[in-house]
This record gives structure tokens, sequence and C-alpha cells, in this order.
């Protein structure tokens, strides 16, 4: 675990945010587990223009069965690199619902990372959390030995047709389904 010097301060989103902070009530072997952290409101298009994601964690959860939180209240406790911002599937409720999936992660102590902010989701400067990536000791994420359960209404997966394909991917990175081309060569 890599111990963290952290100078704080809230502020509006700096043009070189590179790292989206996220107050959440999951631990970090949750998270892990899920791949990533899960289910933000969030602009996806926006959200994908970032490397990094910084968890810190809430403890004021208003619900004991959702939350499974074991970092002190306001803690950064896990640094990822993110590998790609989609469509959550653990989220029942009206709107869409987002997981950033990470390709790495770090455990780390970074005190007070949180800036008390109501949004639990921010964009920020990694830069403004004094975190120094030399010292940081990055994991893979684990590999998943079989698919996540699916929730009630979620049909398991079938053949993707093309207008399927260009619809999921226009739906991933923001833009209408005309804006996707794809091209197979055989």
């Amino acid at each position: 675990m890599t111990f963290l010097v952290h100078q704080g301060g809230a502020g509006k989103t700096p043009p070189t945010a590179d790292t989206i902070v996220v107050l959440t009530a999951r631990s970090p072997e949750r998270i892990i587990r899920e791949g990533g952290s899960q289910a933000w409101v969030l602009n996806p298009a926006r959200a994908k223009q970032c490397t990094w994601l910084l968890c810190t964690q809430n403890r004021h959860h208003p619900d004991p069965e959702f939350s499974d939180a074991t970092e002190p209240h306001g803690m950064g406790f896990l640094l990822g690199r993110i590998a790609t911002v989609q469509k959550s599937n653990d989220h029942e409720g009206p709107g869409v619902r987002w997981l950033i999936a990470l390709r790495e992660y770090a455990r780390i102590q970074l005190p007070k990372a949180w800036d008390q902010g109501r949004n639990p989701v921010r964009y920020r400067a990694l830069a403004d959390f004094r975190i120094n990536l030399d010292k940081v000791t990055f994991q893979p994420m684990p590999l998943e030995e079989k698919p996540p359960p699916r929730r009630a209404g979620h049909p398991a997966p079938s053949i993707l047709t093309l207008a399927e394909a260009k619809r999921q991917l226009a739906d991933t990175f923001g833009v209408k389904p005309e804006a996707v081309e794809i091209t197979i060569r055989g």
C-alpha cells in the first residue's frame, strides 16, 4: 500500500483535468472484483477524456446493506488507470449509469482526498493531489473467469447485428449511430 501526501482544495474543473474523482461507498475489494467503479451519473464524453480514477471513501451512505466501505471517510484509497467508460448493468432505476472500468489499479492512502463537495463525481488534475506516480505500484486488473451475473430485464448476449454494434459504439462514445462506420475485411 502506498502512503501519499495531499494538499486538497475545492474548485471548478481545471482545464487539465485528467482524473475522475468519485466518492464511493464500495470497498476496494468490490471495485476490483467488479472491474471498476459504478453506477455513476456522469458525462461520458467528458469522462472518456480522463486517464485516471481516484476513489475516495464514503462512510456515510444511508443504506448499510449497499455499502461495504472499509476505509476512513474522505480517504483516497484506490488509484486506477481507466480502460473504458461504459454503460453499467448494475442499475435498475431510470436513466443511464456508467461503469468506469480499470486497466490497472493501486491501493493507496491519501487522507482528506475528498473536497466535501455534494456531487460524488468530480473532474480534477491528478497533479492537484501531489501523487508521485513513480512511487505507486500498479497491479493489473484480475481477469474475469465468468461473466458477471445479469439482472432481470437484461437479456443474455446474442448474435450482434451491424445496426446494434453501431448503436452500442455510439452509446459508448457519446455520438449518434450515423457517425459510426464499421469496416469488415475478409
